[in-house]
């Protein structure tokens, strides 16, 4: 029987891949890789010559069986995702439940994630919270915004930088106004910014400088 490995990798700062990620990706016998263009260019920084295979939302369905067989026959894999942690708002879910299904081994090693540093910088409280990812674009949206303005514990979202002034915007409907949010961009990367105030105070910033870069909202619950 095979080992699936969950293997983080930097969301920015490619300083912050760890020595133990490293050296499982040259041990593997393949790496699965949501972009491999993308990860190419990772791979090569450190020097790691693992064959790869494309592995993303598209086609995680068609392959997880066959993945699943090529493990019960004794190959080793590691998944990565493009920037973090995979499975977390990344593909990794369904490949890991079917490993947990077969029993085959899955181990997750730490490393970056991008919520977590935008929660401890954020100043909101972070001994209990929410982690929400990207909200619905839609359809369930305003069903979802009203259920969480009622949420007392800390809420974190993932957001694109054309749909964070939509987003801070309904937070003003919803939540109101003088709601506690952090919005931390571009983490660990050379203009990383956390910007803190209200929501109203952080709609009018962005407003008048609009936002580029990956995004964390972090938005404190209801007292």
């Amino acid at each position: 029987m095979g080992k699936l490995y969950l293997v983080p990798t930097p969301i920015g700062n490619l300083e912050d891949m760890t020595f133990r990620a490293v050296r499982v990706l040259k041990e593997v016998d393949t790496i699965l890789a949501e972009d491999t263009r993308t990860s190419g260019k990772l791979l090569q920084h450190f020097d790691i010559g693992t064959p790869m295979q494309s592995h993303h939302m598209h086609n995680e369905h068609k392959t997880v069986d066959t993945l699943v067989k090529r493990l019960q026959a004794g190959e080793t894999m590691a998944l990565i995702s493009d920037a973090g942690t995979p499975a977390i708002s990344d593909p990794g879910f369904l490949l890991t439940r079917a490993c947990v299904a077969n029993h085959i081994d899955v181990e997750c090693l730490p490393g970056a994630t991008a919520f977590v540093p935008a929660l401890v910088n954020s100043g909101l409280p972070n001994d209990k919270f929410v982690f929400e990812g990207f909200l619905p674009i839609k359809k369930g949206r305003q069903t979802r915004l009203k259920l969480l303005a009622e949420e007392t514990r800390t809420i974190i979202f993932y957001e694109s930088p054309h749909k964070l002034l939509k987003t801070l915007s309904q937070l003003v409907d919803y939540f109101g106004a003088d709601r506690p949010v952090s919005v931390s961009r571009e983490l660990t990367k050379l203009y990383e910014e956390t910007q803190r105030g209200t929501a109203e105070e952080v709609l009018a910033h962005y407003t008048e400088k609009p936002p580029k870069g990956e995004i964390v909202l972090v938005v404190g619950g209801k007292k």
